[in-house]
């Protein structure tokens, strides 16, 4: 199986994109640059879904849908919006076939043009504060926190599964406030919860921070996000959380009499994470083998091979693991008995390998009659074989112990790959080395343009909970004075 993949170290995009293949998460469709994903992909996803729906419930969000089709005329009405979008919308002008007269297959009917084209959303700002418009009357009606799981269509050209695909998955929260203290609040949350799932189940340390100005989603006073390092040492955004002030409030008027009898336009946040984050959490962890999943995402977290020459052993083998399966689902652990009789278990455990299980069980003959069972851990790719009694407890505890093992890895490599840099010659040979470098700016658009250009690196994030360093220095490119470093890297 592990054969089958590039070597991350031969070429780390090859690498990436046949394990998504091999391990069975997701392949390319028929239309262009959009992707099919597979059950086992899709069943990562969804517990992805499962956790963070819990997450944004508890901060009162609820859940609700809105058109995926949106009037061509609603973009306009937000300048700064419609032009961070114009690029990459899909534009629906017909709403009908037909049969081509002249025998050339099936053809868009000529009268059944659209009165207003509709955009296929890229994005749900504009239809659901038109919405929020005839739900908010008085300051009684505020704050809506309402949140979508949805597929939006950005049309890029040049895709990659799960991390840029013409249409993809997520969810996007859209919350309306009385003030913008009430709105900053929760924008800062969201992007906290954001940091607390990818810290803590997908194992992925990230730093917080603000989008500078040129990097702040389309139409926002304030974007924070989370910004992760995959094992190349590039930058993956992996959450944003936006405080969008009333520009959409004010485009679609949408107003509330305060307790004072007083019109005021409503404050306003989005926040959104994608399927973006399955590539995150392969490009974080996996190696040479395969997947490497941290155990809280896991689709399967332990998976069991019974090895053996007769079908009575077979048997007896497979009675004693669905005593232990038994247990180990009582304990809130997903468990999988590989039972296939057409394979090999060499063959199993690579697969298994490959598709990133946290723990496999192997067990024949000679084990079952000296109590014992090898166990061997995806992470390390430990093995060690072990008494039967007590295993079910064991291995929850090396589930927790593989979780953190997981993040802590990452996390040295992190701090292993930043590092101040003070000279422009140094950040040009540097940057593309992978490696987040921490530098002075001096707050100007044209200077982070200017190394965009140059470089091709980005201000990841002004840092708020991880590498803050406010200090005097100097602009790393213009030399201009500046009173902290900021996280430059190249991203993807």
């Amino acid at each position: 199986m592990a054969d089958q993949l590039t070597k991350r170290s031969e070429n780390y995009s090859q690498w990436y994109n046949d394990l998504v293949l091999k391990a069975d998460l997701a392949e390319q469709s028929a239309v262009r640059g959009c992707m099919v994903i597979k059950p086992y992909g899709y069943a990562i996803w969804e517990k992805m879904q499962r956790i963070l729906d819990d997450k944004f419930k508890a901060t009162g969000a609820k859940n609700a849908y809105f058109p995926l089709f949106i009037p061509k005329s609603f973009f306009s009405r937000e300048a700064e919006h419609v032009a961070g979008f114009a690029k990459e919308c899909a534009v629906v002008t017909h709403h009908r076939l037909m049969n081509d007269p002249n025998g050339n297959g099936v053809v868009v009917d000529p009268e059944a043009k659209l009165e207003e084209e509709l955009i296929v959303r890229p994005t749900s700002e504009t239809i659901i504060w038109n919405t929020y418009k005839n739900w908010i009357t008085s300051w009684r009606d505020l704050p809506i926190m309402c949140n979508q799981w949805c597929n939006v269509v950005r049309w890029e050209m040049r895709t990659r599964l799960f991390l840029r695909t013409a249409e993809f998955l997520w969810q996007e929260g859209h919350t309306a406030h009385a003030t913008a203290e009430e709105a900053q609040e929760e924008a800062k949350r969201m992007v906290h919860v954001y940091a607390d799932f990818a810290r803590n189940y997908m194992a992925l340390p990230v730093i917080i921070g603000h989008k500078s100005p040129n990097e702040r989603f389309a139409g926002a006073l304030d974007t924070l996000t989370i910004e992760a390092m995959m094992q190349d040492g590039k930058a993956l955004q992996a959450g944003t959380s936006h405080f969008l002030g009333q520009n959409f409030a004010k485009s679609f008027d949408v107003t509330y009499t305060d307790n004072e009898g007083k019109q005021q336009y409503v404050w306003a946040t989005s926040w959104g994470v994608s399927t973006r984050l399955m590539g995150a959490l392969i490009m974080a962890h996996s190696d040479d083998n395969g997947l490497v999943l941290p155990p809280a995402l896991a689709p399967i977290q332990i998976v069991m091979v019974p090895i053996y020459r007769k079908p009575e052993e077979m048997a007896a083998i497979l009675e004693k693991m669905e005593q232990i399966k038994k247990k180990l689902e009582a304990m809130g652990h997903s468990v999988e008995i590989d039972s296939r009789d057409n394979l090999r278990p060499g063959f199993k455990f690579a697969e298994w390998e490959l598709k990133g299980v946290p723990v496999r069980l192997a067990m024949g003959p000679r084990d079952l009659e000296s109590g014992t069972v090898e166990v061997h851990r995806r992470d390390t790719l430990e093995k060690v074989t072990m008494q039967l009694d007590g295993i079910e407890e064991h291995i929850h505890g090396l589930l927790d112990d593989i979780q953190k093992t997981i993040y802590d890895k990452a996390f040295a490599f992190r701090q292993t790959h930043v590092e101040k840099c003070d000279s422009w010659e140094e950040f040009k040979e540097k940057i593309g080395t992978g490696k987040f470098l921490l530098c002075h700016w001096d707050g100007t658009a044209e200077t982070e343009q200017a190394i965009k250009d140059e470089t091709k690196a980005t201000i990841r994030c002004i840092p708020v909970d991880s590498f803050v360093c406010e200090e005097e220095g100097k602009d790393i490119f213009s030399g201009k004075p500046s009173k902290g470093r900021v996280v430059f890297g190249i991203a993807y």
